[in-house]
């Protein structure tokens, strides 16, 4: 629309009638309130054409100017009428399905939710460090990928040890590395002595992983607790005596150990223990629990540790064999699924 013309007044009703419309279209068809702000901007603001045809009052003749005003204040008022009662309305229908979204139905049945659990491993795991955290041992971590050094050579194993096979070990390719997946929680232990220097007293519990089947009795990855304590003059009567304080801690006062001689490369001499478990189903009875000994003077030389001067005791058990005989569980399936109606059973819901 052009105004080059002073004499010619560019506000007619008919321009002025299709400017309205279009804005009252747009209003009336805008669906949120964001496309209403929209639609405000383009038909009532500065750049619309009723703006534009309000700017050219200033050319309209003297004797004109009286009846323009009246049409172009008059389309205005009607628009912006138009826009406030939409805005009214699109304000009331967004609050209504707000309200409906919020809605609770009293009389339906209430959705009842599962809470998760702890895991009874987990929770046996905190149990057996508290009991040793208690008599002032360290809780110690370390790698689950571990160096061949550190998992067999520093603990005294043989080069041709049935331990070190592929069928019993996880080895990470490529096998020049001398990388696994650690088949003890041992050699957290030797990284402890290296790191801390004696004397030491440390558990070190954690996953550890084998190439056994998934069956009842075994799994590939289970979970270990293992203790290292280097001292001056300690002997086979302080290992008894940590291990019966252990058993009575984890069992009751009644509870008691028994060691019978066997071989492990880390200690010497080395045994096998057994626990007196009274709360076990079908009646007390002996069971065998996990293996310990004196630290064989090798690893301690391996540390950088003078075994004339420094002696020490070590032993191990499965934290999942602990929690099988000592809950009656027969199944390792159980223990590994991750079904929460299992770890349910065990209480600590969370």
């Amino acid at each position: 629309m052009s105004a080059s013309n002073s004499s010619e007044n560019p506000i007619t009703p008919e321009a002025v009638d299709e400017a309205v419309t279009a804005a009252l279209a747009a209003i009336a068809e805008a669906p949120d309130a964001a496309a209403l702000k929209r639609v405000r901007s383009e038909h009532i603001g500065e750049g619309s054409t009723l703006a534009q045809l309000n700017s050219f009052m200033r050319h309209v003749p003297k004797e004109q100017k009286k009846e323009a005003g009246k049409l172009v204040g008059s389309a205005r008022g009607r628009v912006n009428q138009a826009f406030a009662a939409r805005e009214e309305a699109l304000a009331a229908a967004e609050e209504a399905a707000r309200i409906e979204a919020e809605a609770v139905d009293v009389t339906a049945a209430a959705r009842r939710e599962r809470n998760g659990a702890r895991h009874p491993l987990t929770m046996l795991r905190d149990r057996v460090s508290d009991i040793f955290t208690g008599i002032g041992w360290d809780i110690v971590d370390g790698p689950e990928l571990e160096s061949e050094w550190y998992n067999f050579d520093s603990l005294n194993f043989d080069a041709d040890h049935p331990a070190r096979a592929m069928q019993d070990t996880f080895f990470v390719e490529p096998v020049e590395r001398h990388m696994l997946l650690r088949t003890h929680t041992s050699p957290v232990q030797m990284r402890a002595l290296l790191e801390r220097g004696v004397p030491l007293y440390v558990l070190s519990p954690g996953r550890t992983f084998r190439t056994d089947e998934l069956d009842a009795t075994h799994t590939p990855v289970f979970m270990q607790f293992e203790g290292l304590a280097i001292d001056r003059d300690l002997t086979m009567a302080h290992l008894r005596g940590t291990l019966e304080h252990f058993a009575k801690s984890m069992f009751g006062e009644d509870a008691k150990i028994r060691l019978r001689n066997n071989y492990f490369p880390f200690t010497e001499p080395s045994a096998e223990m057994d626990i007196w478990h009274p709360l076990a189903k079908g009646g007390p009875r002996w069971i065998e629990w996990g293996g310990c000994g004196m630290v064989h003077p090798n690893v301690l030389r391996a540390a950088g540790v003078d075994p004339e001067e420094y002696q020490g005791f070590a032993f191990g058990m499965g934290i999942e064999r602990t929690l099988m005989f000592r809950n009656d569980l027969t199944d390792m399936h159980d223990i590994v699924e991750g079904d929460i109606r299992f770890s349910e059973q065990f209480g600590m819901v969370i």
